[in-house]
C-alpha cells in the first residue's frame, strides 16, 4: 500500500509539472488566481460530506490535493518553499503537537489532547488562544471554532441547561432591542442569539453549520416540490394564497 500511494502521488506531481510547462491556462495561474477556486473546491467537499456522498468526497479530495500540489509548484518556482518542505513541515508539527504519542506526555482523553495542542501553539509564539481562527471563516463556523478554543482554557459552561438559559437571556435582550427600534442594537442582539445557539449546538455535539445546511437543502427540496405541485394544479406560486401554499407545504412535509 505505501508503494501504491507513493506511485500515485509521484504521478500527480509529474502531471502538475507537465501542465505548468505546457498548458496555457495552468501556466497563467498564480496563488491569487487559484484562491477563489480553492475556496469553491473546499465548499464542494463540504457539500459532499453533508450528503455523505463518498464518491463525491473521493473526487473532491482529489481536486483539493491537486490545489495543494499546484501551490507548492508555484512556491518552488518563486523560491519560497518546496513540496517536500510543505510535507515535512506538517509532519514535524504533528510530531511536536502529539507528545502523548511521540514523547512521555500522558493524556486521559481527547479533551486533554486539545488542551495540550493549544498550550503548545502558545509556546510556539501564538499570542492568543483565539489567534489561530482564520478571519475569513464563515461566521457560524468561526463561532464554533472560537468557542472550542475558549473551552481549552476552561471558559465554558458546565451543562447544556446553563447554555440554554443563556439562549433565553439573549432572546429576551433581542426583544428588548426590537422595542427600541434601533437596527444596530437589534443586529447586535440577534448576533448574540445566534452565537448562544451555536454554543448550545456544541453541547448537543451537533455541528451547527452542518445542521443549518441540512435545513437549507431540505427547504430547497420541499420548495421545489411545492413549485411542481402548483404547476400541476395549473397555477404559479405567486398566483396562490399563503394558505394554499402552506397546505401544499404541509402535504410535502408529511411525505417520506
Amino acid at each position: 500500500m505505501p508503494n501504491e500511494n507513493n506511485n500515485a502521488f509521484s504521478r500527480l506531481v509529474k502531471i502538475m509539472d507537465e501542465l505548468r510547462e505546457q498548458c496555457p491556462w495552468d501556466k497563467k495561474q498564480t496563488i491569487h488566481t487559484l484562491r477563489q477556486l480553492t475556496i469553491e473546491e473546499t465548499y464542494e467537499l463540504a457539500d459532499a460530506i453533508t450528503d455523505s456522498d463518498w464518491q463525491s468526497i473521493k473526487e473532491e479530495l482529489g481536486d483539493i490535493l491537486l490545489h495543494i500540489v499546484f501551490y507548492a509548484k508555484i512556491g518552488a518556482e518563486q523560491k519560497q518553499f518546496t513540496l517536500d518542505e510543505v510535507i515535512n513541515g506538517v509532519c514535524d508539527k504533528l510530531i511536536h503537537r502529539h507528545p502523548h504519542i511521540y514523547s512521555d506526555t500522558h493524556v486521559n482523553d481527547e479533551e486533554d489532547v486539545k488542551k495540550n495542542w493549544e498550550k503548545l501553539k502558545l509556546k510556539e509564539g501564538k499570542k492568543s488562544i483565539l489567534s489561530g481562527v482564520p478571519k475569513a471563516l464563515p461566521s457560524m463556523v468561526k463561532a464554533m471554532r472560537l468557542q472550542e478554543k475558549a473551552k481549552q482554557v476552561g471558559f465554558e459552561w458546565d451543562t447544556k441547561e446553563q447554555v440554554w438559559e443563556k439562549v433565553e437571556e439573549e432572546k429576551k435582550e433581542l426583544f428588548e432591542a426590537i422595542e427600541t427600534g434601533d437596527s444596530a442594537k437589534m443586529e447586535d442582539e440577534l448576533g448574540d442569539v445566534f452565537f448562544s445557539l451555536v454554543n448550545f449546538a456544541r453541547f448537543l455535539q451537533v455541528d451547527a453549520d452542518n445542521a443549518l445546511e441540512r435545513t437549507n437543502k431540505k427547504f430547497i427540496d420541499r420548495f421545489s416540490k411545492m413549485e411542481k405541485e402548483a404547476i400541476g394544479s395549473g397555477k404559479q406560486l405567486h398566483e396562490m394564497t399563503l394558505d394554499e401554499m402552506d397546505s401544499i407545504w404541509n402535504k410535502i412535509k408529511r411525505q417520506k
